[in-house]
């Protein structure tokens, strides 16, 4: 029986003092000094900095914001001292996308490898834009065999790059004719660059070789390929531009996939790259724009087997007035090809927005074949999404390389984790099943159609 796939993370200490979420704040002048008191049965010895004022009230004491906010201490305190505090630093992190909630929570799962503690819970809205709009059925979760990563039950998470064909062909000899090249990775993620690029030689190795302990993929430049190690090449997806020199191709002998940005010479470059080497996989990285659907086809009909849709890094289309998030062009794009009878022909990539693990079972649904993670990998290293205006405050280019591999396998790991217990609690058994099964999850913009469609109707 074939080895079971499993991720092997190791946890791993931020580099940094993190910036936490919640901390407590009291008015010590009114403590009792109780001996039994509650911040010594803390389960988090979040009050272990506090030790120098226990044997000395004079010594000043920091706000404690490594909180995981179960409020414990606030309930038990006898005299009510202790109350819950937001740090202002923690809620200055990312944009209105990429949220604190997210780089907290990546930190968390980068350092311990595993799905984090939630505390005093989910205390927000019950939808939001985006992903934050789709809810998934987890209506399997009542059976014993589906209980994610406890459960008895072996969930596949492999997928497979490239075309299926809709029929078998056999010759006279009973020979397979239409034998169809495919790749196989053991997780439905590829390790991407992010939008600003690697920030350091260390941070592209890095990728690379979490992409080797995670059996998958890390997308990389053409340019960059001569100079990675012929035995990891296997593990890289490198992306042609058209203007790379005789090097390139001759390193493309260890690889098994490769990308080619789309533009007017794209398919002349796809074809130049199929002779270089016979059994090599070869498809197209194309920007999410409102023709994406339309190209889509027309690769499918030059015989393109791998589309990577790329939107902006906060998912939404590019090139728009009013653009659309990328779960709505997923839909697009899947249905379209579902629609032409082709779906099985194309493997579909999404790229962008993709933050947390939960976005990429929604990105399934809605019809991916398997998603892109680029910013999330370099948040996992300490990144707080912060602009990139020309000096990175944490230093991202100066990061360990074993460190870093370590940090983005530690993500990955808790991210499986994660769609196990989705898929588990969903009744699949393989991800691969989960591709456009929209019946497994409900839309925001559905549920309010049918729940207001009759004051629609009265007042038109």
């Amino acid at each position: 029986m074939p080895e079971r796939y499993h991720i092997h993370v190791v946890p791993t200490k931020h580099r940094f003092e993190r910036v936490g979420r919640s901390g407590t704040s009291d008015w010590r002048e009114d403590c009792s000094r109780c001996k039994s008191c509650v911040k010594l049965r803390c389960l988090y010895d979040n009050y272990e900095s506090e030790g120098d004022y226990n044997r000395d009230p004079s010594e000043p004491v920091e706000p404690v914001f490594e909180c995981k906010a179960c409020l414990s201490c606030v309930q038990g305190c006898t005299k009510g001292l202790l109350s819950m505090a937001l740090n202002p630093e923690y809620q200055a992190l990312g944009d209105h996308y990429w949220k604190p909630e997210i780089i907290a929570t990546t930190w968390d799962q980068a350092e311990a490898g595993r799905i984090p503690v939630s505390g005093a819970g989910y205390r927000g809205p019950f939808s939001g834009p985006g992903f934050d709009a789709m809810w998934t059925d987890m209506s399997e979760i009542v059976r014993p065999t589906r209980d994610g990563i406890h459960g008895r039950e072996y969930i596949n998470t492999s997928v497979d790059i490239g075309a299926n064909p809709s029929q078998l062909l056999f010759d006279v000899k009973g020979a397979l004719q239409n034998q169809s090249l495919l790749v196989e990775v053991q997780l439905p993620v590829l390790l991407d660059a992010a939008p600003w690029g690697d920030a350091g030689e260390n941070i592209l190795k890095a990728r690379i070789k979490a992409a080797a302990a995670l059996k998958t993929l890390a997308v990389i430049k053409a340019g960059h390929l001569p100079a990675v190690p012929a035995e990891e090449r296997c593990h890289t997806l490198p992306v042609f531009e058209g203007q790379e020199g005789p090097e390139c191709l001759e390193a493309l002998a260890q690889c098994r996939l490769v990308e080619v940005a789309d533009g007017p010479e794209c398919l002349a470059l796809v074809e130049q790259l199929r002779k270089v080497k016979k059994d090599l996989l070869v498809g197209v990285r194309l920007p999410l724009t409102p023709e994406a659907a339309a190209r889509v086809l027309e690769l499918h009909e030059a015989g393109v087997p791998v589309v990577h849709l790329c939107a902006d890094f906060r998912g939404r289309e590019l090139s728009a007035e009013k653009p659309r998030f990328v779960k709505e062009m997923l839909r697009e794009i899947h249905g379209v090809l579902v629609k032409k009878g082709v779906r099985n022909e194309m493997t579909l990539i999404a790229g962008g927005g993709i933050a947390l693990a939960e976005h990429t079972i929604k990105a399934i649904i809605c019809g991916a074949d398997m998603v892109a993670v680029d910013i999330p990998l370099q948040v996992a290293l300490g990144c707080r999404v912060c602009g990139h205006n020309g000096f990175c405050p944490v230093g991202i280019s100066e990061v360990p390389l074993p460190y870093a591999v370590q940090r983005m396998v530690n993500l990955m790991g808790a991210w499986h984790s994660q769609m196990l217990e989705m898929l588990g609690a969903m009744g699949i058994r393989e991800v691969r099943r989960l591709r456009g099964e929209v019946g497994r999850a409900m839309f925001m913009e559905d549920l309010e159609r049918d729940a207001f469609k009759d004051l629609a109707r009265s007042a038109g």
